[in-house]
């Protein structure tokens, strides 16, 4: 592989050795748009890597995560999307786009990084919750060439909640207000106890910045989640990722109304039955494993349960990904 080319970067705000660099994209309605790609290399160059993407109301901060990955040869980039953590201006609606699509620039530019200036040939990319469902798009239109495989933590399929929010009305519904009426929020009651269950200040292990990852989470747009009812549409149509799949998630899914053991052992944002059943519809090589006592995002959660993922991720990763050659 090539040697990577020199690039203006800093320290990021995990602190060394993690650079961070800010990447310019068309404007949009708001005006100017960047992406944010975080990065670690390993001590010897290496045609490996491995691009993560966060969930809604989410950022890269998983150095847990890339530690682990760095281990196994894979030189590790975390990437903010536009509007996300490191990448939100003042003059922006947090985490608002009217179509999934809009992302697919910021994975193009951190994809031209990862393999055309850095060199890397072999690249696992990993998308969480929002996304998996993104990436998961992104792959399908792309089909990169470079692409070793896709892991899909906790991948947002389909809309949870009653049957009633899933019906053809509720769809028509959902479409016409985030048409007509793009910026008016979604009226939901947010608890704060996931990012809770997760953060060191509260009753967790992380330590994140609770500006870009709130407890109380950000508001829910129409037309945004227009946008993602249009994404898992095409998603359950079946998509054709060629490369090897990993799809994670909790073996079980609950609603607690307060601070109990749940909020901490099972998934408490998304229907797990939900990502089970449409797994399978990404591609035509999809492994799936539940985790027994997992979190919604699997790899934040408590030491046994996260411990199991890596093994489910090493299993995967050795038998599909560096095999596949």
């Amino acid at each position: 592989m090539s040697e990577p080319t020199d690039v203006e970067t800093t320290v990021d705000i995990l602190g060394e050795p993690w650079v961070v660099e800010t990447i310019p994209l068309d404007d949009d309605f708001e005006g100017e748009v960047v992406a944010t790609l975080v990065s670690r290399r390993g001590d010897s160059p290496t045609e490996h890597a491995v691009l993560h993407v966060h969930g809604f109301s989410d950022y890269f901060f998983h150095t847990e995560y890339g530690e682990w990955w760095l281990e196994r040869e894979h030189d590790v980039y975390g990437l903010d999307l536009r509007k996300y953590g490191r990448s939100i201006r003042p003059h922006q609606s947090a985490t608002y786009v009217a179509d999934l699509e809009e992302y697919f620039a910021d994975l193009d530019a951190a994809w031209e990084r990862i393999t055309v200036r850095d060199g890397h040939t072999r690249v696992v990319v990993s998308g969480h919750s929002t996304g998996g469902l993104i990436v998961a798009l992104w792959a399908d239109a792309r089909q990169p060439a470079e692409l070793a495989g896709l892991l899909l933590n906790s991948p947002w399929l389909d809309l949870q909640g009653r049957p009633a929010l899933r019906t053809p009305v509720a769809g028509l519904l959902i479409d016409q207000v985030g048409r007509r009426q793009p910026m008016r929020s979604l009226p939901r009651e947010v608890k704060g106890h996931y990012a809770r269950s997760l953060h060191r200040d509260h009753e967790g292990e992380w330590d994140f910045d609770l500006t870009w990852k709130p407890v109380e989470s950000f508001p829910v747009r129409f037309g945004w989640l227009r946008a993602i009812r249009k994404g898992h549409a095409r998603l359950q149509a079946g998509l054709s990722v060629a490369a090897p799949v990993l799809v994670l998630s909790s073996d079980r899914s609950s609603s607690p109304s307060a601070m109990d053991e749940d909020v901490f052992s099972t998934d408490i944002v998304l229907d797990v039955r939900q990502i089970r059943r449409w797994s399978t519809a990404v591609g035509p090589h999809v492994t799936y494993a539940a985790v027994p006592g997992a979190v919604h995002d699997v790899v934040l959660s408590r030491p046994e349960p996260r411990a199991r993922a890596y093994e489910e991720i090493r299993l995967w990763l050795d038998a599909y990904v560096l095999r596949s050659r």
